[in-house]
């Protein structure tokens, strides 16, 4: 029995290692954008599919990282015009590597499924309508939140029994005498919302090169305005 568990740890752990060397050998590709807003289009069918317009790019390649060099492969890309009044030294100089103006955002892609040279563009037309892409954005902050809104507490719901005012309460925290403190991970009240959220899997509807606009269908996190980054 022992030697038979020792085989099936050994078998589950080959398993995940061959899993992680996978993922890691994966190419990607990605591009910055800024979320626009949201709209909803019409299928031929008449279905209609709520979508989220995001102003994707165009990104400069400001670096190109290699293994040789860097011990990984990657491409750092650089979105959004900035003030060369508000732009200091060492990014002036790394920005005229690559022989464009100073940018306001800069990230850095891993394992990039396309070759580019430093100072190219990186475009909308690197997805397809019907692709499946990950989008990463920052969702809307809420500020200091009771535990209905936060956690979907639902409250006393009654006002029988000499219950006043409890609709909204977060009830007992913990035991008083034995512990005689609140345990950790209990749901509180708290700050809510302003966290990185990824949201998997969402299809590409539309694409219009021309104005650098990719339609995805669903929400994305964040508000109007706010940077996303789109992967895939």
């Amino acid at each position: 029995m022992l030697n038979a568990r020792r085989v099936e740890l050994f078998a589950s752990s080959v398993q995940r290692l061959s899993l992680y060397l996978r993922r890691k050998q994966k190419k990607m590709k990605g591009i910055i954008g800024k979320k626009i807003g949201m709209t909803s289009i019409f299928s031929p069918d008449g279905r209609q599919t709520a979508c989220t317009i995001i102003e994707a790019g165009p990104c400069v390649v400001t670096q190109v990282k290699t293994k040789d060099t860097d011990g990984y492969s990657a491409l750092q890309l650089a979105f959004g015009d900035k003030k060369e009044k508000h732009t200091i030294s060492p990014e002036k100089n790394h920005f005229a590597k690559s022989n464009t103006s100073p940018k306001k955002i800069v990230k850095e892609f891993r394992d990039f499924s396309i070759t580019k040279n430093l100072g190219e563009s990186v475009t909308v037309d690197i997805f397809a309508e019907g692709d499946k892409v990950n989008v990463v954005g920052t969702s809307k902050g809420k500020g200091f939140q009771g535990v209905v809104k936060r956690h979907g507490f639902s409250g006393v719901g009654q006002q029988s029994h000499g219950q006043h005012d409890r609709q909204r309460a977060p009830g007992s925290l913990g035991n008083s005498s034995d512990a005689s403190r609140v345990m950790k991970g209990v749901r509180m009240a708290g700050r809510m919302g302003a966290d990185r959220v990824k949201v998997k899997s969402l299809k590409v509807v539309k694409i219009f090169p021309d104005k650098n606009y990719i339609l995805i269908s669903g929400s994305v996190p964040g508000h109007n305005g706010s940077i996303v980054y789109i992967q895939k």
